[in-house]
């Protein structure tokens, strides 16, 4: 059983587009990247070459005697005979698990070049290596970064079509809120969602089986797996400064003020000797970096400070799964996402704008209460996003939009167990539009 995944359509669109490069699809471990590559490859191309870094390492020799695409080819038929190239027929050429040879990227500008063969490079934990990928290739690749399922692509393994989106969409437009039969429905599904997460092996089980049987100990697996992933490729930084990091993520998102503090991790720390630990979560592709803005001003992206954030899973049933087994109970038992003070529902709407495409910025005002989760940019205004786990008075959103002083904001977004509205002062949607909030400021 295959799910409909986003980058099905992107990849006949790369093949459609002339004289298109290298393509190198990154993201984190069994987020179906492979899975997506070989469907594609099986359907667009009459012959294609499949090769495996970490399954078949005897394909690591393939560049001793140089980069140069006849050299590679001439290595690979060595290897195997059975590997036929037609270059009239265009083969496609796909390198999996190239985290195991990163210096195969050296041969993409002359594969670029030759323009004999379509290649596709895959791997897991490519961000950590992801320097020296494109120092060699730059100009001569086009990238792609790849997720777990986000809660559209939920959607379609549950059977909805796009015209589903569409109409989520338009309600968002003409503020039509859902009729009581449609919130329930759709509420509960983004719980199971949440609950699930998107890593398709485990939303798969969970369609066939119409349960959540297994699906812990799939994604507690998972974990596991990153744990190893740690152990085998952090390089130069301290593997148990990076464990400890990630196993304090739940923790320290449990906290009212959810700015992620070293001196909660290790009493004795300094922010000095984690330098590094973050970063390399984040360019495995196991967290999400939300930053701290200095002040309510655009630009957004130049307004920020690098020592202060949160961090969110980059799945919230990853993050879920990490969590002790009495919330465990009361979440999966008795569907209440409302433990951890909120933490859930913030770490779904982190996911699920990163997903589509926004950065992840929040504000403190130092001196006072002052706070909002969220900031994005629509066009010409800096838009403020309050994510409600109970339904409250919304001071510092209200705040923000009525000050005079933050002429930058004009209105607001609360997300919360609500149908969709408007008070003059902010918008209310209902948390699973969250991945529509891109595209409802673009169009709005």
């Amino acid at each position: 059983m295959y799910l409909k995944r986003k980058v099905d359509s992107y990849l006949i669109e790369w093949k459609k587009n002339i004289g298109h490069k290298p393509l190198v699809v990154k993201g984190p471990r069994q987020v179906g990247k492979t899975a997506a590559i070989l469907k594609f490859a099986n359907e667009q191309y009459k012959n294609y070459i499949y090769i495996n870094f970490i399954e078949e390492p005897i394909y690591k020799g393939i560049i001793e005697t140089g980069y140069s695409v006849d050299e590679i080819i001439k290595n690979i038929s060595r290897i195997d005979p059975y590997k036929k190239f037609n270059s009239e027929e265009k083969t496609l050429i796909i390198f999996d698990e190239i985290q195991d040879l990163i210096e195969i990227s050296t041969s993409l500008k002359f594969f670029s070049i030759d323009g004999r063969f379509d290649v596709i490079c895959s791997g897991s934990l490519l961000g950590i290596n992801y320097n020296r990928v494109d120092s060699v290739s730059t100009g001569y690749k086009t990238d792609y970064e790849m997720y777990s399922l986000d809660f559209e692509e939920f959607l379609w393994a549950k059977g909805y079509d796009d015209s589903l989106r569409e109409d989520m969409l338009k309600k968002m437009l003409e503020l039509k809120p859902f009729t009581e039969l449609e919130f329930k429905l759709y509420m509960q599904l983004f719980i199971d969602y949440t609950i699930l997460g998107g890593m398709p092996e485990i939303v798969k089980d969970y369609i066939v089986n119409n349960s959540f049987e297994g699906t812990l100990a799939k994604q507690i697996q998972i974990l596991n797996d990153y744990k190893e992933d740690i152990k085998k490729y952090a390089i130069g930084v301290d593997k148990s400064r990076i464990m400890n990091v990630f196993n304090h993520i739940p923790v320290q998102l449990a906290k009212d003020n959810k700015k992620f503090q070293i001196t909660k991790v290790d009493k004795k720390a300094k922010t000095f000797d984690y330098r590094g630990t973050i970063e390399w979560l984040y360019d495995a592709g196991i967290v999400n970096l939300c930053y701290g803005l200095n002040s309510l001003q655009l630009p957004l992206k130049g307004n920020y400070d690098e020592s202060k954030y949160k961090i969110y899973m980059k799945d919230t049933g990853l993050l879920i799964a990490q969590l002790d087994e009495e919330s465990q109970q009361d979440l999966r038992g008795n569907k209440n996402l409302g433990v951890y003070k909120g933490a859930l529902y913030e770490n779904f709407v982190a996911d699920a704008f990163v997903k589509s495409g926004l950065e992840l910025y929040y504000y403190k005002k130092e001196d006072s209460t002052l706070e909002q989760d969220f900031l994005i940019r629509s066009k010409d205004n800096i838009v403020p996003i309050e994510v409600k786990a109970k339904d409250g008075n919304s001071k510092s959103l209200k705040t923000l939009v009525n000050n005079d002083k933050y002429e930058d904001i004009t209105y607001g977004i609360k997300l919360a167990n609500k149908n969709i509205g408007f008070n003059e002062v902010f918008y209310t949607f209902p948390y699973f539009l969250s991945f529509l909030i891109k595209d409802y400021l673009k169009l709005k």
